[in-house]
């Protein structure tokens, strides 16, 4: 059994990146720790536990972590998620935030590693402010890490957030700068670019949406309002184009996953920017070597699209 931490901002690509998760035959999902982000962290918390009830699981652990970034203000995507990070489609009958553990999430993911040295693959999918307080209380985590899988940062400076950063990275950039550097267990990347260019194609959302089952109501609902946006004219002029839907998160959590999807990537030194008035939170990737970095991070390029499509597929069922 692969054994997976997720740490969650859960918008809607988290809650598909959780539901994929929890459908793998071979994975064990140790807990969930959770962080501000998409929206505010009680959200998250809320919206963590909503998607574990559709899918029979609340036995997992779910932690709250970092309520707001390191030094940067705090800023959310509602205009894309929903003010609620989930659709706006609230559930009168959704779970309390008592089934959340009693433990704070930083020291929930160091008791979690240490307990499975060497065995857990740790999954980022939210702005990365957890990771970053969690190695500088325990310096040696990342050692303990089997890997890191993060979704964030871009690889051409094109930004989704600020002219030339992505949200996850802009959203805390000094933790995106320290896990970057302190992290030196295999790193894996999921950047901007490479989860638009490798977006679901509309004609497999309409299928996977409409599958007579209870998650795949719940995901049809959820995603409304992030669908219609990634059809407005506004967004016609991201890398997308209009040519599908990008579950940015989930990209991440499936090559952790499932180490054969990945079919191109490349290894290189990577670094955040953190001064630059138009480039702060742009991922820096150092094809110079001038950082003298021994540790390189694997960047994704493409995608086994049909294999990730499968895995989409069951996740719904």
């Amino acid at each position: 059994m692969k054994k997976l931490i997720l740490d969650v901002d859960t918008g809607v690509d988290d809650a598909q990146a959780i539901m994929l998760a929890l459908a793998a035959p071979d994975v064990e999902i140790l807990g969930i720790t959770c962080c501000h982000g998409n929206t505010p962290l009680e959200n998250v918390l809320k919206n963590t536990l909503r998607v574990l009830k559709v899918c029979n699981r609340l036995d997992i652990p779910v932690y709250k972590g970092c309520s707001k970034p390191l030094l940067a203000r705090k800023q959310h995507a509602g205009d894309y998620h929903g003010k609620d990070g989930l659709g706006d489609v609230p559930d009168p009958d959704a779970p309390g935030l008592e089934l959340l553990q009693k433990r704070n999430a930083v020291k929930a993911l160091i008791k979690m590693v240490k307990a499975n040295p060497g065995e857990v693959t740790l999954v980022a999918t939210a702005p990365l402010t957890n990771l970053a307080v969690a190695v500088q209380l325990e310096p040696s985590l990342p050692e303990k890490l089997k890997a890191l899988y993060i979704m964030g940062g871009n690889m051409e400076s094109r930004g989704n957030t600020t002219a030339c950063g992505e949200f996850n990275f802009v959203a805390d950039s000094e933790a995106a700068y320290i896990v970057l550097d302190r992290y030196t267990c295999p790193t894996y990347i999921a950047t901007w670019e490479f989860t638009c260019r490798n977006s679901l194609p509309w004609s497999f959302c309409g299928p996977w949406l409409d599958m007579k089952t209870e998650k795949a109501a719940f995901m049809k609902k959820i995603t409304h309002l992030s669908m219609t946006k990634a059809r407005s004219a506004e967004y016609q002029k991201e890398i997308t184009a209009g040519k599908g839907f990008n579950s940015c998160d989930t990209y991440a959590l499936a090559a952790a996953i499932d180490d054969t999807l990945i079919t191109e990537s490349e290894k290189v030194a990577v670094t955040v920017e953190l001064e630059g008035t138009y480039t702060q939170g742009m991922m820096v990737l150092d094809y110079m070597e001038q950082l003298k970095k021994k540790h390189k991070a694997v960047i994704m390029k493409k995608v086994d699209l049909e294999k990730f499509k499968k895995m989409l597929m069951n996740s719904l069922k």
